[in-house]
């Protein structure tokens, strides 16, 4: 269960991290690139390895 949760918190950690970065710089190029970091993380998190 451990190994589901953590990589969970940290893409929840990167994604406040991602949303303040985002917030105090609001560009449409740097959501964007928030925007695609968040989606391949999200990714690696659904296709990575079996548990």
């Amino acid at each position: 269960m451990t190994r589901r949760l953590l990589p969970l918190f940290a893409l929840i950690v990167l994604a406040a991290f991602l949303g303040i970065l985002a917030m105090k710089v609001p560009r449409l190029d740097l959501g964007l690139v928030v925007l695609a970091t968040l989606l391949l993380a999200a990714w690696d998190l659904w296709r990575g390895p079996p548990a």
